[in-house]
């Protein structure tokens, strides 16, 4: 299982949300691709970037930030996500070393898209599934569909997806620990490897999401909690690559 530290990108710098809230976020630094070189130097194996602002306004916005932290880390696989809502915006951060693409807003309000995304960019497209009491969430957040998140992580089992990206929403920057139940309840729903977001915030989380790992669960990303120390990386990291 992956540790993924997650780069939240709002107006060039990185900030953290609560639950979400554009106007809840707190700056944790003004240089982003310093901030990648120190999850990079704590031993992270990818980095989980998201263009806030590109996510409310449906294109992306900080692609300088993203196409700079890809080019200072080469070898490092990156997934991004936030406004990507066409072929030409995937082929652009595929083109600048981006590794994946998370397709959400988009996913959801047309799903023929991600057969199409996978076709064009095979192995670089991840969904990204937002849920609030697993009903789907759009459009950062701002929307609740009545779609379930299940039900939707089904409709791409055979669309080649690399993985689901599921947050749950009530959790998310709250620092109330992760929702394993619904995380769970997401990995049987679908053969597609699951990525845990939202709650993440020490290491009985990680934990208590390893011992799940084999449900179908590869990562899990957090944001908060090693911002503000109460789960350091490296040994996150360790805790999941030993055996048992």
């Amino acid at each position: 299982m992956l540790i993924i530290p997650a780069i939240d990108l709002k107006d060039g710098q990185c900030v953290r949300l609560r639950q979400g809230l554009m106007d809840d976020s707190t700056v944790f630094s003004d240089d982003p691709v310093a901030m990648a070189k120190r999850w990079v130097e704590a031993g992270c194996r990818r980095l989980h970037l998201v263009d806030l602002n590109g996510a409310f306004a449906g294109t992306p916005v900080n692609g300088e930030v993203v196409t700079a932290i890809a080019a200072a880390f080469p070898t490092l696989p990156i997934q991004i996500g936030g406004g990507i809502r066409d072929l030409e915006t995937i082929e652009h951060y595929i083109k600048a070393g981006v590794s994946y693409v998370i397709i959400g807003t988009k996913a959801v309000k047309e799903p023929a898209f991600v057969a199409e995304a996978c076709a064009a960019f095979p192995g670089k497209v991840i969904v990204g599934l937002d849920a609030k009491d697993g009903l789907v969430a759009t459009d950062g957040w701002a929307e609740v569909s009545t779609l379930k998140a299940t039900d939707l992580a089904k409709r791409f089992e055979s669309d080649g997806v690399s993985a689901i990206v599921y947050t749950d929403i009530a959790r998310d920057g709250m620092m109330q620990g992760v929702n394993v139940e619904a995380t769970v309840t997401m990995a049987r729903a679908s053969s597609i490897p699951i990525i845990a977001s939202g709650g993440i915030t020490n290491l009985d989380d990680i934990r208590a999401l390893k011992a799940v790992a084999a449900e179908g669960i590869c990562g899990a990303i957090t944001g908060r909690a090693i911002y503000e120390g109460t789960l350091d990386v490296a040994e996150a990291q360790q805790l999941c690559d030993k055996e048992g």
